[in-house]
């Protein structure tokens, strides 16, 4: 057991001496050995949840995660932090994943992070059974419920490895989850008591608007002036990325555009820049946010609606995390309505059309049936559908769905460097440098400039090497794959592309059995997941953070005060609970019959009458009633 308390573990690792609300609560719900799911707003703190319990105790802590990216992120951060973390994930050299698990198993890491995916390999399940685990944590748990809006077939082996891994307590995070989800959580990781720490979706710094505008370029330019500072503006396709971009900085405002489309070295710099405030604003899909901790957002607009509330929430929760002032925007029309019920179609390709897409993978990489397990190769989806004249759109839903189904996973381009390992021990190595002269000086110059080239994979840069060897770098890739050839060493060469992988051996498209049950029931989620982001923004008497906080099913929500709906409220100089009486006396006779402004008034004292009139003229300016013909108001159902 670690001697140190866990407030000392917090100000070694963290340099903070104090849990922000709810962590310290947590983090002794999982030190006493207890199930624990946490639900806990982007930017709440999360990851310390479940590091510092680890940290706490002898052993290590397995942490399931969905993103590629995030995982390298998490690593990053901990080893930085002189904490001891690997990742094991799709698209590792076998023999990487072979040497990261030996580390954990005889050496002194404390994390080891691994994709869902990876849990039903024998050669995972046989190390993890012999380590000496303290925590299973599964970081973005809402992927292992089927009610969930990004839901994961491999999330549902975690689950099993509770049978491989035994007496282990289990931590689920997630930032947005609903009732449902919160439930089936806890059902889907056999939890064996219910354990829910769930801190407020409010953020009270935030302001939500949504603002129906037919020219969104001149929307823009009003909201940036109106908030200094640093922002983001969602968009849903490359194309319009850039248009937006080009056009801020043609009125003088520093931005530019990211989507997964572009190289990683692209990616990062722009990201870089941004997160430096050097640019100003960054255009982008939905590919960027993700394992960003950027404090002085002061604004999110979305130009396109939103899938969901769920996503909307994170989003948008990007901005103001220094508590500071921040708004977050959604511009709409009524064209985005029947754009978002479009895409919602498209989401959902016919199950022929989807057995079309696999067959077409399969032979666009030329994969035999019963072939190409774990195989995993460079994708360029645009490519695919232009040499196959498939629409994109359906394209990307269809595999999203096969991903789904556990046959296959797409993965973003992600940065990663080329390595290398030397396969023989150093004496080996030595004797066939004296037997092979040719390839003595390169194999030194390898040598001398990177260490533990003989324990584990190292990270290389081929430009280095042909610069200290006066070599051109084409020459040093074409070396390096002959010691390769030769069994010397092991060189993976860098990837910066996306990836997709086959989970499973190729099948006939003809036997996928895509059940039509659950097809149906991602639809009917999806649809109804959709309807309330269309309610979201349809609605204009009812507060934006109310409505989201009851989304979400946050009991005694009251009204934010600072939204666009609650702005109009507050000229009707009333405060909320004279309106509120008003309202419950005027509601239930309108719901009955038909009433006159005369048989309203008289309910009320005359002094009041100013008052029962401002909120009859809400109510109409609202929709909520309507003016009969003969002048009568009634409640609009």
């Amino acid at each position: 057991m670690n001697t140190l308390t866990i407030q000392q573990i917090l100000l070694k690792y963290w340099s903070v001496s104090a849990f922000r609300p709810m962590q310290e609560e947590v983090i002794y719900s999982v030190i006493e050995g207890r199930d624990t799911l946490v639900l806990m707003p982007t930017g709440g703190g999360k990851s310390l949840c479940y590091q510092l319990p680890v940290l706490a105790q002898d052993g290590i802590g397995l942490v399931i995660s969905p993103l590629i990216s995030l995982m390298k992120d998490q690593v990053d951060n901990l080893v930085k932090k002189g904490i001891p973390a690997i990742a094991v994930y799709s698209g590792m050299h076998p023999r990487e994943i072979d040497i990261h698990l030996d580390n954990c198993l005889y050496g002194k890491m404390k994390f080891l992070f691994m994709s869902p995916e990876r849990l039903k390999t024998d050669i995972v399940r046989e190390r993890l059974r012999k380590m000496k685990i303290n925590l299973i944590c599964v970081d973005e748990a809402h992927c292992i419920s089927h009610w969930g809006y990004d839901f994961r077939p491999p999330y549902l082996e975690i689950a099993e490895i509770r049978d491989v891994i035994k007496n282990v307590p289990v931590i689920a995070l997630t930032a947005s989850a609903t009732e449902e989800v919160v439930k089936d959580i806890q059902v889907k990781l056999k939890f064996k008591k219910l354990n829910v720490f769930k801190s407020s979706f409010e953020r009270k710094n935030l302001i939500y608007e949504v603002i129906k505008e037919e020219d969104k370029f001149s929307g823009i330019i009003k909201i940036i002036n109106e908030n200094k500072g640093s922002g983001i503006i969602y968009v849903r396709n490359r194309r319009k990325t850039k248009e937006i971009a080009d056009f801020l900085n043609r009125k003088k405002i520093i931005s530019d555009f990211y989507h997964a489309g572009l190289d990683t070295l692209t990616r990062n710099k722009k990201q870089n820049a941004w997160m430096k405030g050097t640019t100003r604003v960054i255009v982008a899909t939905n590919a960027f946010g993700m394992g960003i901790d950027k404090p002085n957002v002061r604004f999110v607009i979305h130009l396109d609606l939103p899938d969901n509330i769920e996503s909307y929430y994170q989003e948008a929760g990007r901005a103001g995390r220094d508590g500071e002032r921040a708004c977050a925007t959604i511009l709409y029309n009524d064209s985005d309505i029947l754009d978002l019920k479009k895409n919602l179609i498209l989401s959902f390709p016919e199950t022929d059309k989807i057995k079309q897409y696999y067959q077409a993978l399969g032979n666009y990489f030329n994969l035999a049936v019963g072939s190409g397990q774990d195989s995993g190769f460079d994708f360029e989806i645009s490519e695919f559908c232009t040499t196959y004249d498939f629409n994109l759109i359906e394209v990307f839903n269809g595999l999203k769905i096969l991903e789904q189904e556990g046959l296959i996973m797409l993965t973003e381009a992600a940065k990663n460097p080329s390595k290398l390992y030397v396969n023989m021990n150093s004496e080996d190595l030595y004797r066939f440098q004296v037997e092979n002269k040719k390839y003595d000086l390169f194999i030194k110059i390898l040598l001398r400039s990177y260490t533990g080239l003989f324990n584990d994979f190292v990270k290389i840069n081929e430009a280095d090497i042909a610069q200290k060897g006066n070599l051109k770098k084409d020459d040093v890739v074409a070396t390096l794959e002959k010691l390769q050839n030769l069994k010397i060493l092991t060189y993976v060469k860098q990837k910066d592309k996306p990836q997709i992988f086959f989970l499973t051996e190729r099948m006939d498209a003809r036997e996928i059995a895509i059940s039509k049950e659950i097809y149906q029931f991602r639809k009917e989620a999806a649809e109804k997941r959709a309807e309330a982001i269309i309610k979201y923004v349809s609605s204009n008497s009812k507060c934006r953070n109310l409505f989201i906080l009851e989304y979400f099913n946050e009991k005694n929500a009251v009204r934010c005060g600072n939204c666009d709906v609650c702005n109009k409220r507050n000229k009707m100089d009333l405060s909320e609970h004279e309106f509120n009486l008003i309202l419950n006396r005027i509601k239930p006779l309108l719901l009955k019959k038909p009433q006159t402004l005369e048989e309203l008034a008289v309910v009320f004292d005359r002094k009041q009458e100013d008052n029962v009139l401002k909120v009859i003229q809400w109510l109409l300016d609202n929709d909520k009633i309507v003016f009969r013909e003969d002048k009568f108001l009634n409640w609009k159902k």
